[in-house]
């Protein structure tokens, strides 16, 4: 080192610490043979803190601020004034930078299943993720508990080691909260308050705090969840019976709509088992209920007749509509005779009134027209 360049270290020093890695939980000021100059300003900065360091022993935490480090307390020599130790000082000091901001959307999860025994399904397995968030709270605690003398410590230095807190207590809590499996996904949030609770007494001993804790999801193994859904399709179908039928439904679909090895002939086969699940369902009553016992019931009585709608036709113009009992009363009048033509939708042309079987009977109670003279 040339002398230009150990006199430009002897100029006071401006001490700060900006960060845009975001995972930066420590960083030290380095300085050359880590030696702080008398009257250095100190600048710390909101979200920050400032932990110093002399001659290995904690001597003070900085709040955000600016300051002058030449008070009598802050034991601090340049090595101008140890040029008798051969330009080092033997007091050696270091500026620990603390990020005190939130380091959020970090993820933990349950890597084996928890055990617990619910009060319906009886013993169950489950698993859970969700998000959480920590800060220091604590900056000297945490240097001395968790750093030591690492000069850029991370989040992922020590975030493996609180989701493995996170889980124990979660798995502790879970166990002996006594909340039914089915209620739980209603219940996250008290669950993840009494989690975060439990959680910040531990990590509080490493100066940190978790101010934020996040359930996502609470899940059963497969195995349960392919059960949950056979009983709720049961109760959808409402007894043992229909959920046979459904089931035999639901296989039958599935062979219908299988393209390899004869997919024709699970076609036939689905339509031959819906046959016969038609003529069951159509032999009981509604959802599968056994018919009544006693006599067959008789037989329902035929649609009432259509009512046609008539229309006459007399020297080349047509007349109407008229109803057959306004035919009948034309009748009554002489209005309307037995060669009189009429039709009615769904008739083959004209034809006489005497003609047609359902207005002959108009004329029966009329005599004949008196034979000629």
């Amino acid at each position: 080192m040339g002398i230009l360049d150990f006199l430009s270290g002897q100029f006071i020093d401006v001490i700060h610490w900006t960060d845009n890695t975001r995972d930066t939980m420590v960083w030290r000021f380095e300085r050359e043979g880590h030696e702080i100059k008398y009257g250095a300003k100190l600048t710390v900065r909101e979200g920050q803190a400032a932990v110093f360091v002399h001659e290995g022993q904690l001597a003070d935490v900085f709040t955000p601020g600016l300051y002058m480090l030449e008070t009598n307390n802050m034991p601090i020599l340049t090595t101008l004034n140890h040029w008798d130790h051969g330009f080092r000082s033997p007091f050696k000091s270091e500026i620990y930078y603390v990020n005190t901001t939130r380091f959020g959307d970090l993820k933990w999860g349950t890597k084996n299943p928890i055990m617990m025994r619910d009060p319906e399904f009886g013993p169950t397995r489950l698993r859970a993720f969700g998000t959480y968030a920590v800060k220091v709270s604590d900056p000297a605690h945490f240097l001395s508990e968790i750093v030591g003398t690492d000069g850029e410590f991370t989040m992922d230095e020590i975030s493996f080691q609180i989701r493995n807190i996170i889980v124990q207590s979660f798995s502790r809590i879970i166990a002996g909260s006594g909340i039914p499996v089915l209620d739980m996904a209603a219940n996250t949030r008290d669950l993840g308050k009494l989690v975060a609770t439990e959680i910040s007494k531990i990590v509080a001993e490493y100066g940190l705090s978790i101010p934020e804790f996040y359930i996502e999801n609470i899940s059963l193994p497969p195995a349960v969840e392919e059960a949950l859904d056979k009983r709720t399709s049961a109760g959808l179908a409402g007894d043992l019976g229909r959920f046979t039928q459904y089931s035999a439904a639901e296989a039958m679909t599935a062979a219908a709509k299988n393209p390899s090895g004869g997919g024709g002939i699970g076609a036939g086969l689905g339509m031959g088992m819906g046959m016969a699940m038609a003529q069951n369902l159509a032999n009981q009553g509604p959802w599968g209920a056994a018919p009544a016992a006693g006599p067959q019931a008789a037989a329902p009585p035929p649609p009432p007749p259509v009512e046609h709608i008539w229309h006459i036709a007399e020297q080349g113009q047509t007349h109407g509509p008229y109803s057959k009992a306004d035919l009948g009363r034309m009748a009554g009048e002489q209005k309307l005779s037995r060669d009189t033509h009429v039709w009615t939708a769904g008739q083959d042309g004209w034809k006489r009134a005497e003609d047609v079987p359902e207005l002959a009977q108009l004329f029966t109670i009329l005599p004949p027209p008196p034979p000629e003279a």
